[in-house]
């Protein structure tokens, strides 16, 4: 078994640029302790503690489309369903180390284990 240490993710509706080009596809790390600590010094964060989600979601992305960088803007510009699906995949893979769930199927009752995806528009 390997360790893996980032994960791929495609966006159920996507970040729109100044150009009006669409970024679906990305990839998050999992979060170091820094990730988590360090938000809390912001400004931002300390006024508003709904805010550490954004920061913290732009340490953790490490790619989405051919952007440059993740800065906290991308995150706020999301669509909600995104931001969601995102903080969804965070919990997923810091606390079990994996973005897979685990189903059952409803004709034959067994259980298997499926990656993750976004619900809605493909």
């Amino acid at each position: 078994m390997t360790f893996q240490s980032e994960f791929p993710f495609t966006l159920p509706r996507g970040f729109v640029d100044a150009e009006g080009r669409v970024h679906k596809e990305g990839t998050m790390r999992l979060a170091t302790a820094k990730d988590e600590v360090t938000p809390l010094q912001d400004y931002r964060v300390k006024t508003n503690p709904g805010y550490l989600a954004v920061i913290l979601l732009a340490r953790v992305v490490t790619r989405l489309g051919d952007l440059p960088q993740i800065y906290p803007q991308v995150i706020e510009d999301l669509p909600v369903a995104d931001f969601a699906y995102l903080q969804t995949m965070y919990r997923r893979i810091n606390e079990h180390g994996h973005n897979r769930l685990s189903v059952t199927c409803p004709a034959c009752e067994k259980t298997f284990e499926v990656e993750a995806e976004p619900v809605g528009e493909s």
